[in-house]
This record gives C-alpha cells, structure tokens and sequence, in this order.
C-alpha cells in the first residue's frame, strides 16, 4: 500500500488506536465517564490533526523563506518544539476544562500524554510498516511506481 491511500488509512488507524488507548486511560485517572473522556480526548485528537497541517504550513512557509531552506538538526528541534509548545496551548485549557481538573493538572497531564505518544508513535510507525510494509520513499522506489503492481 503506497501514496494517499497509505497515509489516509495510516492517520486514522493511529488516531483511532490512540483514542481507544487515551480514553480508558483518561477514565481511570480522573475518574470520568467514558463518554466524557472519549469526547475529550477526540477533541485533542482533532486538534493536534489540525495543528499539524497549519504549523507544518507555516513552518515550511517560513522555511521557504530562508537563505538556506534544508532541513537541518537544529530546525529539525525547532519544528518539533514549536509543534509540542502550539499543542499545549491549545490542549492544556481543553483538559482543564473538559475534565473538570486544576490548569496545572491539565499541564502534567498534556505532558505525560505528550509522553506517550512520542513512544506510541515510534511503536505505531514500526508496526504499521511491518504490517503494510514499507513507504516507497524508503525502499528507493519513486511514489509513483508502486511495489508489487
């Protein structure tokens, strides 16, 4: 499986796995219902999708602009870290809010959370990819010629 059908099905399942991983979780630790907990982590989930595209568009807007556009180690950190500090500021209020907690557990708990799907992503992406097998990027095919047809 290569190009968009690749990254549709590859986006919804890692959303989708996370929420059913997320959700409970979030019942458990603060003691909400399920419902409540579901919504509140779609909500994030939702969020950090969008967040996604519009920061990766300004990024690589800003990026275009500069002497040197590569991607070097140093612009690699800066666009993770203004990825994770946007989504905190968007998500720290919906959890305060949603589940009802202090703004600072809401903190903790965004960070922890940031946690987990930094080891949930490395996990998703190597088993998605023994799954599906590999994109063609890293098999040194072009995206338009797809293995096996």
């Amino acid at each position: 499986m290569q190009g968009m059908q690749r990254k549709v099905v590859q986006a919804v399942s890692y959303e989708v796995l996370a929420l059913l991983v997320v959700a409970p979780v979030l019942v458990w630790v603060f003691g909400n219902s399920l419902l409540l907990s579901g919504l509140v982590a779609l909500a994030t989930s939702l969020i950090a999708v969008a967040w996604n595209m519009l920061f990766n568009a300004w990024f690589e807007a800003w990026e275009a602009r500069q002497r040197q556009p590569r991607r070097t180690l140093q612009r690699r950190v800066l666009h993770a870290l203004g990825f994770e500090v946007g989504l905190l500021l968007f998500t720290t209020p919906l959890l305060a809010y949603g589940l009802d907690i202090s703004w600072w557990q809401a903190l903790l708990s965004d960070l922890l959370l940031m946690l987990f799907y930094l080891v949930y992503a490395f996990f998703f992406q190597w088993g998605f990819d023994l799954l599906f097998g590999a994109p063609a990027a890293t098999l040194g095919v072009p995206a338009r010629i797809q293995p096996g047809r």
